[in-house]
């Protein structure tokens, strides 16, 4: 059963307003026009704006489940390993399981740093990914504004 919007209901023309809220906000200043001012650029830019924090959330987002996936993985990796070692040392002789667990023990240490590196440096790299869109849309913003202000003085 299709779900019915109850705002098109009351009234379909603000269905139509939801689709491209900039369309419907461009006509409603299109009555304030004021001499010199680019409603049509200022729009566009603000348009840039929400698809760039749009790009972003996605970038950060599919780097959380890329980090979120990367731990699962070392999860079942290390309780693999860990059965396995478990299975090694039954019937061994107590004294060579000491040996054998300080041994996993200190090999355990090495590869949880070596994951947690890992882990930090995807971290990293999604937020960084999507800090660089942001700072490219901030760079466009400020050329965007020097161009306008240059049409102005000239």
């Amino acid at each position: 059963m299709a779900k019915q919007n109850p705002v098109a209901e009351q009234n379909p023309a603000a269905e139509q307003n939801m689709e491209n809220p900039f369309q419907a906000f461009t006509k409603m200043m299109d009555q304030f026009r004021i001499p010199g001012v680019d409603l049509q650029a200022i729009m566009d830019g603000r348009r840039k704006d929400i698809e760039a924090v749009v790009q972003a959330n996605r970038v950060a987002f599919q780097g959380m489940q890329a980090l979120v996936q990367r731990q699962t993985e070392i999860l079942q990796q290390t309780m693999s390993e860990w059965q396995k070692a478990v299975q090694g040392m039954t019937g061994k002789d107590p004294g060579a399981a000491m040996g054998s667990q300080a041994e996993l023990a200190k090999q355990a240490f090495e590869k949880a740093l070596a994951n947690m590196r890992e882990l930090a440096e995807l971290a990293i790299k999604a937020q960084t990914d999507a800090y660089e869109v942001i700072k490219h849309r901030v760079q466009e913003n400020m050329e965007e504004l020097r161009s306008a202000l240059r049409k102005q003085q000239g």
